[in-house]
């Protein structure tokens, strides 16, 4: 449908979503389309009404598709009728009968801090330029929390080493400030004067030594190599260190104000799934300690 295209350029030009959401959206939206097709021979928005959406998601769930998966795709269909709505595509929204199926609520997936540690400080990285912006990577994603596209959309301009701070670019371009402690500070004034060697015309921070940007697969093994030095976990991804970050700061009494706005969430209650982890641990302390538990 040519009104997926439009809707998908709004979503890129106008709301400036990130190219991770807008393929997701994308492929979403593809797959509906295709269904009504196939099984109803719809091939234009308005003839699309809520018992064709049920049947979609229906025929999901039967398939083994998981709650949230379902969940993300209605998301993206609510999305696009609310645009086909003010666009004037369609008099009535289809989505208004859809009720989301309930997901179990599934905890962040963190490293321990003792083992972190022992990574940043033990581990063999390399001396050269390879190494110091390995090391640096990992340090950065554990000690600011920040995402996979946060890390390499930083620029050289977005480091303060005199005001001792980073500027980081979130979704939908919200940028903030995340302050830099001193060992992170001295990462990243050792990698920075190695990097002016390799530069060449590029002004992003992270680079390969042909001056050429790094890029998230590269980074995604690179993370999951070293956390297999000190993890079993099955997950061991840029995104466990983020929630790493968090999971440590509300465990040393961090407000979690303070954390939300570091980590650039919009929301509170999505900085809040944090302190089931800490619950958790709570009760293990307790079941373990208590002579009654």
């Amino acid at each position: 449908m040519q009104e997926v295209i439009s809707f998908i350029d709004y979503l890129k030009f106008e709301k400036r979503y990130s190219k991770h959401t807008l393929i997701a959206y994308e492929n979403d939206l593809v797959q509906f389309v295709e269904f009504s097709k196939n099984q109803y021979e719809i091939t234009k928005v308005d003839e699309i009404n809520s018992g064709i959406v049920r049947s979609w998601l229906v025929s999901m769930m039967e398939s083994g598709i998981t709650s949230r998966t379902v969940n993300r795709k209605i998301t993206a269909l609510k999305s696009f009728f609310r645009y086909s709505i003010k666009s004037g595509l369609v008099l009535t929204n289809p989505m208004s009968k859809i009720t989301s199926p309930k997901v179990s609520k599934r905890l962040p997936e963190y490293i321990e801090a003792e083992k972190l540690d022992l990574l940043l400080d033990k581990a063999e990285f390399t001396e050269d330029f390879d190494g110091v912006r390995d090391h640096l990577i990992i340090e950065l994603f554990y000690g600011t929390g920040m995402r996979l596209s946060e890390l390499l959309g930083l620029r050289i301009g977005d480091v303060n080493l005199a005001m001792h701070q980073l500027k980081v670019t979130g979704k939908r371009n919200k940028q903030r400030i995340i302050p830099l402690f001193t060992e992170l500070e001295i990462s990243l004034r050792n990698y920075i004067e190695l990097r002016s060697s390799f530069a060449g015309s590029s002004n992003m921070l992270f680079i390969f030594e042909s001056g050429k940007e790094l890029y998230p697969v590269y980074v995604y093994r690179l993370v999951n190599r070293y956390l297999s030095i000190v993890s079993t976990r099955k997950k061991k991804s840029p995104h466990v260190l983020r929630h790493s970050f968090a999971t440590e700061m509300l465990n040393k009494g961090a407000d979690l104000n303070a954390i939300k706005e570091l980590l650039g969430h919009a929301n509170l209650s999505a900085t809040q799934v944090y302190t089931h982890n800490t619950i958790e641990k709570l009760k293990k302390a307790y079941l373990q300690a208590h002579p009654r538990a």
